[in-house]
């Protein structure tokens, strides 16, 4: 049995030894406050261009991202040896303090739904921005900037993305 003194401090039974409570604040921590409170988090636009960009990917119905031109610079870079395929293609984000929004430019299969595509394209990066890095997703504007036909060559496969 332990007895509580006077400042939050344990005293062994018939002991001189004073140890410290695990639940007092005082005499535990310098600098005052939770730690998980000291120091500031940024987080740049490029690790949420990844993040939207990949959920963006795991979309059914999502063939590619970015315009034509961009797609057809991007595979022309990535058979470059070393080079390395841009999971940001197609991606634009705003990241404030707090908040972010995000511009994506997506390829869709022909016969699919473009607004369902839309609305889980949104719904998926809406959960994986705000999951990963507890920023509010303030808005997910998307263009469809093309529809792959089924007759079409890939210009890149984007299966290969990592």
């Amino acid at each position: 049995m332990t007895d509580m003194t006077e400042g939050g401090s344990v005293r062994a039974p018939d002991s001189e030894k004073t140890l410290l409570d695990p639940t007092s604040r005082r005499g535990t921590r310098r600098g005052g406050g939770d730690p998980s409170t000291r120091g500031r988090t940024t987080i740049a636009d490029g690790v949420v261009e990844k993040i939207a960009g990949l959920a963006a990917r795991d979309v059914p119905g999502v063939h590619a991202m970015g315009s034509g031109l961009s797609r057809t610079f991007g595979a022309v870079r990535d058979r470059v040896p070393g080079g390395q395929k841009s999971v940001t293609r197609g991606v634009k984000a705003e990241v404030g303090e707090v908040q972010t929004a995000l511009d994506l430019e997506i390829v869709v299969d022909y016969g699919v739904s473009i607004g369902d595509v839309a609305r889980a394209v949104r719904e998926n990066v809406v959960a994986a921005v705000e999951r990963m890095t507890g920023l509010e997703v303030v808005e997910v504007n998307i263009a469809v900037s093309d529809v792959k036909l089924p007759d079409e060559e890939d210009e890149e496969p984007e299966s290969r993305l990592q």
